[in-house]
């Protein structure tokens, strides 16, 4: 059977005088940019490859066809929200007053964008009900830091910095957070749950004390579970001088219905590329901004947008730690996020909430009698699934199934995750799914159950219907091939 050679790297359908583009004769005086470079400047032309415009389209098309994404199939990696984007958003974000302006301008001619800003964080503080907002940070484990960083701030200021030097974490949290305690300079202690999935409260009394500076709880949680005792937790870390971070991966949940501050914390991140319909996976970019109480105000990142009169202008906090990125944010995400939030109000925020808990439920309790689910409560916007038995009966792990649900269209949930269970999957349909999708992603979970008892072998070596199948995972983390060797290979217009 013949096929066109579109899974071939591009060097590998390079032929020699082909060329993508066609621009007239530069009228502008040539530059000696070798001579400004000296050592640094390149001995010989790039080794480019030399394909025209339609073939190189057709073959990166090939390549995004290969690729699985959201507007793929369902997407249900549990407590990373990958809701669907909304193409609306895009159009607005490339609008020129956002897409062709400069960090550096001056304020002046930019009032416009920074309206936006303004109206953005604006909008954060309503849904978090925190006093401030900044739009600095640039992705979740970013606005994590930043949080901790505005605490550590605060510490120093009121001369507690050297005696608290602990943060709590429960071992629901996600694994940022200890990664960003340890970061910011604390020491961590792991908090464990108890048998029904919730932070141990008692567990939380016993640990805090006058060298804690904090604890960091994901609420929902990973397992998928609202933290009841939130409000009880957040007092008794008052009590003892500390402060409470809220983990806002998982406000896709909540939005409408309650909110951080109304729990007792007195931080948060929010991510605007997940619960806010900013593009998410891939390596970036993200948008995490961070909610205050009004005493952690004065030391938050800058600098944000503040309204004088009718003019915007950019302020640095005064007590701030300063930067924690260039410029302001990731703005073209802003941009997406603010668009969402315009088009949903505040009954469309509530709804998306609303949806997200009840696409979850509804998907559990469509697969619960096939898969252990653990936990066995009402679940906020994901769930987890418990895989031990069919290691045990079938030798089938949590990573086999999330492999062969890809034969079927559905992408992996997130796996091993929490690690409170160890053959976890942790489901998160979103509020962007159907119901026809949901059944389906249903009818295959409860299909490869089947196929678990019936052929284990099949679950144990999938994927078989995707472009690649099952890989080393350890060797493409260990030793990645990042570039092209040309003398291991021999391309069309080298073999003229």
């Amino acid at each position: 059977m013949l096929i066109q050679d579109y899974d071939k790297l591009i060097f590998e359908i390079s032929t020699e005088g082909h060329t993508a583009y066609d621009l007239p004769a530069s009228e502008i005086e040539d530059y000696d940019l070798d001579s400004e470079l000296g050592d640094y400047s390149r001995k010989e032309p790039a080794r480019l490859p030399e394909v025209s415009e339609l073939q190189l389209l057709r073959h990166y098309t090939a390549l995004s066809n290969r690729n699985f994404g959201v507007e793929s199939g369902p997407y249900p990696l549990g407590s990373c929200t990958m809701k669907y984007n909304p193409k609306v958003n895009e159009e607005v974000a490339a609008l020129d007053g956002f897409s062709n302006i400069h960090p550096n301008q001056d304020p002046e001619s930019i009032q416009g964008a920074m309206e936006l800003m303004y109206n953005l964080q604006e909008y954060l503080k309503e849904i978090t009900q925190f006093d401030a907002v900044t739009l600095q940070p640039a992705a979740g484990a970013h606005g994590e830091l930043a949080s901790i960083l505005t605490f550590k701030a605060y510490f120093e200021a009121i001369g507690e910095g050297d005696q608290r030097k602990t943060i709590l974490i429960p071992d629901t949290a996600h694994g940022t957070n200890p990664a960003t305690a340890v970061v910011a300079g604390y020491d961590i202690v792991e908090l464990p749950s108890r048998e029904d999935g919730l932070i141990d409260v008692e567990a939380v009394r016993e640990a805090a004390g006058p060298d804690v500076a904090g604890i960091m709880v994901t609420n929902p949680s990973t397992a998928g579970l609202f933290e009841q005792d939130a409000k009880e937790i957040a007092d008794i870390i008052h009590e003892a001088g500390g402060l409470v971070f809220y983990d806002g991966a998982n406000l896709n949940a909540i939005m409408g219905i309650s909110s951080p501050a109304a729990m007792g914390f007195d931080a948060c991140h929010m991510n605007l590329h997940k619960t806010f319909t900013g593009p998410h996976g891939g390596g970036g970019p993200g948008s995490g901004p961070i909610g205050v109480v009004d005493k952690l105000a004065p030391y938050i990142p800058g600098p944000n947008v503040v309204k004088d009169g009718d003019k915007y202008v950019f302020e640095t906090p005064e007590k701030s730690y300063g930067r924690i990125k260039g410029d302001f944010g990731n703005f073209g995400v802003n941009v997406r996020a603010y668009n969402y939030i315009r088009a949903m109000g505040p009954e469309g925020l509530r709804r998306a909430s609303e949806d997200a808990v009840l696409n979850a439920n509804y998907l559990r309790a469509r697969v619960k009698d096939h898969y252990n689910a653990p936990f066995d409560q009402f679940n906020k916007n994901d769930f987890v699934l418990d895989l031990t038995n069919f290691k045990k009966e079938y030798d089938i792990v949590a990573k086999d199934v999330g492999k062969r649900l890809l034969d079927y269209g559905v992408h992996a949930p997130t796996t091993y995750f929490p690690l409170i269970i160890q053959e976890c999957l942790m489901v998160e349909p979103t509020d962007t799914e159907s119901k026809r999708d949901l059944d389906y992603t249903a009818d295959v979970f409860i299909k490869i159950a089947e196929e678990i008892k019936e052929d284990p072998e099949l679950v144990k070596t999938a994927p078989h219907n995707t472009p690649v199948r099952r890989i080393d995972e350890a060797q493409t983390s260990r030793k990645p091939i990042l570039k092209y060797n040309f003398e291991d290979h021999e391309s069309p217009a080298d073999s003229k």
